[in-house]
This record gives C-alpha cells, structure tokens and sequence, in this order.
C-alpha cells in the first residue's frame, strides 16, 4: 500500500539515515572522505530576579541543572565535522562551547563512526555519543523549541547524557517505523560515574505511525542502569566537594558545611555509591495540513522520567579536635529513593516565521531529599519564536521558575538568538 508523504514519513528517513546513513551515501556520489564543516551559533541575554542556586533538594550541581546564566552568555555553540570515510564508515565528530560558572569550556559532545549498509537493517555505532534513553536526549539542544531544557531533564538527567561506548540497533522492515536498540556506555558522564569498564547500560524501543495524511505519532520506551562510585565522580560535582577539600580554610569550611547541613537534607550527587535505574517513557504527536509542516504545524510532547536509586550514602562526622589538619570521619549506611518527573509541550506555528509555545515541568522528589521550604520543583515557560529562516531564528523565552528551595520564584526572561552555518542533516521526528 503507497503512503503519502507526511510528518513522520520524514522521520523515518532521518531514523533510517541512523542506520544506513543515506546523507554519506549523498557525499559519497561527489567522492569518499570529503568532509563537511557545520557550525550552530547559539547565545543570548537571560534575566533573572533571583540566584539559581541549584533544583531543591536533588543532588546535583548547578552546571547540569541551571538553565540560561544571569546575563549575556554564549552556551552550547558547536562545532561538527563529518563525511564518509568509504562506502561502509561515516563519522562525526562534535565540539562545543559550554559556559560552567561563567567559565567558556570545550567539550568534546560527540567522535563516533557510524556502519552503513549492513544487512537486515542492523547498524553500529561506536565512539562518543548521545544515548537515545528518552526523546530529547538524543538531540541537540539548538533543535530545542525552547532556550532550556525542562526541570525534569536538568534535574534526574542533566540536561542530556552523552558518554564513551557503542550502540547495536535494529530498524524492522514494517510499514509503520519499529527501533529496538542497546548500549553500552563507560560511565563517565553525569548521571553516571563509574570506574568499572561498563558503567551504564540501555534498552530502548521506538514506534510510531500515520494516523492520516496529516497527523503522526511516535512513542518510545526506555531502561538505563548507571553506577555512581563516589572515587570517580569528582567531575560532576564542581560546588560541594571543591569545598571540602579545602582543607586550610578550616572555620570557612565549617560553616559551608553547617549551611549545607541546614539547607540540603538529603545526600550530594558524589555521597552516593550505588545503582540507579532510569525508566523513561516518551510521546510525540504532530499535526501539518498534507503533512507539510513548513507553513503550518502542531506539535505535543510529553515525557516521564523515573529514578529508582539503590546503594549507600556518607555520613559525615566532623573532627573538631584537629588542628592543624581538618579530618573528616563518618559511615555508609543503606539508601534508596525514588524520584520522578516529567513534562509536557504544546507548540503552534501559525507561518514560515512566526511559532509559539508553552510547556510546563515539575519533579516529585522522595522524601530522602525533602528540605526546609521544599516543595515539587516546578516551571512554567511560554516562549514565541520568529524564524528568519530555516537556519536562524530569535526567540523570546518567559519562565516561571519554582524549582529552588525555601520557596523561591523566580521570573527568568531570555531572549535568545540560533544560526546554523554549512550542511546540516534532517533532523528527527
């Protein structure tokens, strides 16, 4: 039976260049190894009425839970080079520009080859690169709809989870798409922090379908295990444990701690040694007259995230009879706890230029981590968009930010610019 051309149809292209990788058979037809040079220009100007301090209660740094910075910033701008090394091989390889405390970092984001033209719609990826555990994890942040990503990414996932390993997936020959994929990761990135050789694991499935010419779906289901060993997890945890080890600041350190004590009840992200499991569950529905989304378009999204944490935590005791030298003592005792989040989107584009949105995001944390003044961190945005084009746009962004302790609420109001330079690929449904 022939279908239209819709919404997902487009998808299942982009879902099968994961597998074949059609856009390297296109450089291939100008000759092997030419190598294309893209660049995403992303920044803007943020204005908050309070301090982001960190998400109430959830342990995790201000780096991977923050959203825009106070000010002008130039966050997430990247670098790609990628082509086809012969008629089985494509690589990519992206590097990005972060800003972390109002330091510019380089981040190596992705380095991978990518097999094409194996049988059976079987495909392998190896080297660095985005887990496809949940819908937006396994995109770049400037095809966002919005200039951050929601409460529940930046609070159980931190932002997105990119690390060192290798994929295996499967794309079935049906006429609706059906993915079925594992992974294998190092475990060096947040939320992991492993020092095994494997220190994060995940299955993931996608479906999706027509409903008619205008409408398409697309669900997806996902399990990720990671280890959390508190040796090797001093990266990810720039604010807390930086502190304690100054050791010749004896009495500011005492009272850093005596304000953590008072204000995060419940276990630092590099106090914990354990496992803990990621459930997530995702759906995206899309609506485009004859489905071309370029004049017109609907799109909802919605995701859940779980977190089952199973391990031990540190209890530190302080020694106040040292000194000269500042030691710490305490004991592991048993910890588990289980926090969810989630979110939802809806966003109208009425032209070519002119697309708004809103969104709304919360996290039902467990009571291990409940505080004075806690509440389920929650946000809401509204964002309007004007696309110059389909390689730059401008975006006004409002939130109202509920995600920190002691009842804060924040108003944060960005206006943020994205421009894309050279070749791009299509991106995913």
């Amino acid at each position: 039976m022939q279908k239209s051309t819709t919404v997902l149809a487009a998808a299942i292209t982009a879902a099968l260049a994961v597998a074949a990788a059609p856009a390297a058979a296109e450089e291939a037809k100008s000759g092997l190894n030419n190598i294309n040079v893209s660049a995403i220009l992303n920044g803007g100007f943020t204005s908050r009425d309070e301090d982001f301090t960190g998400i109430s209660g959830l342990p995790i740094d201000g780096d991977h839970a923050s959203g825009p910075q106070d000010g002008f910033w130039l966050d997430h701008s990247e670098l790609a080079l990628s082509g086809a090394a012969d008629d089985m091989i494509y690589g990519k390889m992206t590097v990005v520009l972060e800003d972390h405390d109002g330091d510019t970092e380089v981040e190596l984001e992705e380095a991978f080859i990518q097999t094409m033209g194996l049988p059976h719609g079987l495909a392998i990826r190896a080297g660095r690169f985005m887990s496809n555990v949940g819908y937006l994890n396994a995109k770049h942040t400037h095809t966002d709809y919005y200039a951050d990503r929601p409460i529940a990414y930046r609070g159980l996932l931190g932002r997105h989870y990119y690390d060192d390993g290798v994929r295996l997936n499967w794309v079935a020959p049906t006429d609706f798409y059906l993915e079925f994929g594992v992974e294998a990761f190092k475990g060096g990135q947040f939320p992991a922090a492993s020092g095994d050789t494997v220190g994060s694991h995940v299955v993931y499935s996608k479906i999706g379908d027509d409903i008619s010419e205008s409408l398409s779906w697309q669900g997806g289901l996902a399990w990720m295990k990671t280890d959390v060993d508190p040796d090797h997890c001093s990266s990810h945890d720039h604010g807390h444990d930086d502190e304690h080890d100054e050791h010749d600041e004896h009495e500011e350190h005492h009272d850093d701690h005596d304000e953590h004590e008072e204000h995060e009840a419940g276990p630092a992200f590099c106090e914990f040694d354990g496992d803990k499991d990621f459930y997530v569950a995702d759906f995206v529905l899309k609506w485009a007259p004859g489905g071309n989304y370029k004049y017109q378009s609907v799109t909802w999204q919605t995701e859940w995230i779980k977190v089952d944490e199973d391990g031990a935590v540190f209890h530190e005791e302080h020694d106040d009879h040292e000194e000269e030298e500042h030691e710490e003592h305490g004991e592991w005792e048993a910890f588990d706890a289980d926090n969810t989040g989630w979110y939802t989107s809806l966003v109208y584009q009425w032209s070519p230029h002119w697309a708004a949105g809103v969104r709304y995001s919360e996290i039902d944390a467990d009571d291990a981590y409940a505080e004075e003044g806690f509440d389920s961190p929650k946000a809401y945005d509204f964002m309007l968009q004007y696309n110059f084009s389909h390689f730059s746009l401008l975006r006004f962004q409002y939130t109202r930010d509920e995600s920190q302790a002691d009842g804060v609420e924040d108003n944060v109001f960005t206006l943020q610019y994205t421009t894309a330079i050279g070749d791009h690929g299509a991106h995913m449904f």
